[in-house]
């Protein structure tokens, strides 16, 4: 059996786990992590449990320590400086006259990289605007382009139903959705009665 813990990055984001060492956390409790793109800081939202060796998905990165004040304020230093970077990308992009919608900015916790999320019909190179981005930011940029079910997730919004978007609440993962689960619970085929706001099939037709 193998101690692990579950930490989640994003409201709603995806839950990774890691080896926490000789610690133990607890549900809510902040920690600084290594992970495959480099120090992040996330929250514990899966306490210190066991697993089979068999259910650990190999390498297993380590909690470096649990986040401590000055750990909280350089994230809230990167929220700030992740404002900024959305400002002076939409002039880049406007600048280099690029079909694309971008969506958020994120820093990684060290600052080592940037990464941009966007959105765009089709293909678009933007290689001279990432060496525009790197010029200015003197770091590495990553730019990614998502679809728009991740663009709903990310942005948030208010569905149909009059509630948060349950992406961006608490759907860690999307899946499928087809017509088939509307005709199951006898729900109008119209279009605009079980899409959402990203014009695909309401996720919650999986579950309700």
């Amino acid at each position: 059996m193998v101690n692990v813990v579950g930490v989640r990055f994003r409201t709603a984001g995806k839950i990774y786990y890691f080896d926490p060492c000789e610690f133990i956390f607890e549900k809510g409790d902040m920690v600084i992590v290594e992970t495959a793109r480099g120090i992040e800081c996330g929250e514990v939202v899966v306490a210190n449990h066991e697993v089979k060796d068999e259910d650990v998905v190999a390498p297993l990165k380590n909690v470096i320590r649990k986040a401590d004040e000055e750990d909280l304020k350089h994230v809230q230093e990167n929220h700030t400086k992740e404002k900024d970077a959305f400002a002076i990308c939409l002039e880049k992009i406007k600048k280099h006259g690029l079909e694309m919608k971008l969506i958020d900015v994120e820093y990684t916790f060290d600052n080592n990289k940037i990464l941009f999320y966007f959105t765009a019909d089709g293909r678009v190179d933007f290689r001279e605007l990432v060496k525009d981005l790197a010029s200015v930011f003197r770091t590495r940029i990553e730019l990614r382009q998502i679809g728009v079910r991740d663009e709903a997730k990310m942005m948030g919004a208010i569905g149909a139903c009059g509630r948060p978007l349950c992406c961006s609440t608490h759907l860690a993962e999307f899946h499928p959705v087809s017509i088939k689960m509307a005709k199951e619970q006898n729900l109008s085929l119209n279009p605009t009665k079980i899409s959402g706001i990203c014009g695909r099939l309401m996720c919650c037709l999986n579950y309700e």
